[in-house]
Formats: C-alpha cells, sequence, structure tokens
C-alpha cells in the first residue's frame, strides 16, 4: 500500500498541490498518493477530528492552507522555529502518535527570489508590505539571506511593530507606515503580501519605493498584472514575478521532508506560470 498524503483547505477546489506533488512523486519515483481534502468549518473541533481520522487511516502527512493554518498549529505537538514565529503552519508529519509542524511558505520564497529570480538577498534593502501570517512565516527565512535593511510597511503600524518587536534582535528590521514610505528612497525588492490584489486593489505604496533595477514580487499568483504588479511596471521596474514559483518551491520543501528527496522545480513553475500581461 503507497503512503497517503493531503492537503486540507475550505474552500480546496482552486488548489494545485495534486497536480505539484504527483509530479513530485513521478520525478523521483515516488510510491505515494496525494489528494485534497475539504475540511469541515464547524463545528470548532471537526478540523481535528478530520485530521486525527487521515491519520488513523494511515495518512503519512498534510499540507494545510487558509483557513486552517492557525488550527493546525494549536493541535500540533511539536513546532519548527519558523511555525512558532508565524504562529501558523502549513505543513504537518505525523510520527509516533504525534503531529509535527512547519511552515514552509518563508524558505520557498526566498528559493524561488534568489534561485529562480536570481536575486540574490544578500546587501539589499526589502521592503515588505503588509504584517499577516504569510509575512510572519517568511521573517526568518529572510533574515537568513542577510539583506542590508528589512522594512514592514503596514497599513495599522502597531502590527507591524509588534511584529519587529517580537523578531526582536535577530535581524535588521523596520516597521513603518504607508505614508512613512515617501522618505525612505527605493528598495531592491519589494514585496507584496498584502490581501489588496486578491480582491484587485492596491496597497497604498508610492511608486518611489520601487527601483528600475530591482524586483517586485506579488504573492499572489495566477492573476496576471495585479495592481501592485502594473504599478511597479509603470515605475519602470524590470523585474516582476508572482508567488507561483513559491507554491512550487515551498511544496518541494515539504516534499522533501516528508521523503527525503526534493524534486526539481522548474520545469513545473512554468507549466503553472500565468503571463504577466
Amino acid at each position: 500500500m503507497n503512503d497517503r498524503y493531503a492537503v486540507i483547505g475550505n474552500p480546496i477546489g482552486h488548489t494545485k498541490s495534486p497536480l505539484i506533488h504527483g509530479l513530485f512523486a513521478e520525478q523521483t519515483q515516488q510510491d505515494m498518493t496525494y489528494v485534497a481534502i475539504e475540511g469541515p468549518l464547524e463545528p470548532a473541533d471537526a478540523f481535528d477530528d478530520t485530521v486525527r481520522t487521515f491519520i488513523a487511516e494511515g495518512g503519512k502527512g498534510m499540507n494545510v492552507t487558509a483557513p486552517f493554518k492557525l488550527r493546525a498549529f494549536a493541535m500540533a505537538d511539536e513546532r519548527s522555529e519558523r511555525a512558532s514565529l508565524a504562529g501558523a503552519v502549513n505543513a504537518m508529519t505525523f510520527e509516533n502518535g504525534r503531529i509535527v509542524a512547519e511552515n514552509f511558505d518563508g524558505v520557498g520564497l526566498v528559493r524561488d527570489i534568489e534561485s529562480n529570480l536570481q536575486q540574490p538577498m544578500a546587501g539589499k534593502r526589502v521592503l515588505v508590505l503588509g504584517a499577516g501570517g504569510a509575512v510572519r512565516g517568511a521573517l526568518l527565512p529572510f533574515i537568513a539571506a542577510r539583506p542590508a535593511d528589512i522594512v514592514i510597511a503596514n497599513r495599522h503600524v502597531d502590527k507591524a511593530r509588534a511584529l519587529v518587536e517580537q523578531v526582536g534582535a535577530e535581524g535588521s528590521l523596520t516597521a513603518c507606515g504607508y505614508a512613512e514610505l515617501e522618505s525612505m528612497g527605493q528598495f531592491d525588492l519589494v514585496v507584496n503580501a498584502t490581501s489588496a490584489s486578491l480582491t484587485g486593489h492596491l496597497p497604498p505604496v508610492p511608486p518611489s519605493v520601487f527601483s528600475a533595477n530591482g524586483t517586485a514580487y506579488e504573492l499572489a499568483y495566477g492573476k496576471g498584472l495585479t495592481p501592485f504588479l502594473r504599478l511597479a511596471r509603470h515605475a519602470g521596474v524590470q523585474g516582476i514575478a508572482d508567488g507561483v514559483g513559491m507554491l512550487v518551491e515551498q511544496a518541494a520543501e515539504a516534499f522533501a521532508w516528508w521523503r527525503g528527496v526534493r524534486p526539481r522545480t522548474r520545469a513545473i513553475i512554468d507549466q503553472l506560470t500565468v503571463p504577466l500581461d
């Protein structure tokens, strides 16, 4: 009997994870299946019951997507440092009756930027828009990449400041509001981690933050040229990208964690990429 894995979320019909992990398994010749599970929203303990049923039926690991990342964090027996800082998990493995939790979102994002886009972050100025769960999960991998500084801009400045305070002295971090960006000059990398693009809106970021030789990165994927990427292009930015590479790279990290072999990602990213026109 092959090993069983799954992704759980609600809604889940849009997920690319079964396709991605199926291609990974074929490429690396792993005997496994990977399915999508639409987790129940109610009652409060229904998510936990669904996960434990999957474990009881022989499940080896799970990816977790919205809206269950916080619930998965709460039910884990052991959490990585990245997951602990994020307060959320996107991958679990089940070992000897224990649930071990990880968060590979930030690792996948950094790998996409540095390896696929060939934009090393060391010594660069980085601006991150937003201070939600996606940013929390990305901070430790961002700091490990050794940029010159990281500025977190958020509509609610106190939320960004609290995040900087939580991370403490682990990196060169600054929190600010969007209005303060006007006086901060250009950044080599600007990452939109807000939910604005999901609704077709633009975070209130001034065009002056973009560098023509830099990179504008949109965490949302499959949306084409979002308002954020359109603003960057109009500002003359040469390098624009959406989050499809991050999606595949974080999946590859989870796959390697589970199976002990890291799949190649380039062809799969190309297959899933929607042209940014």
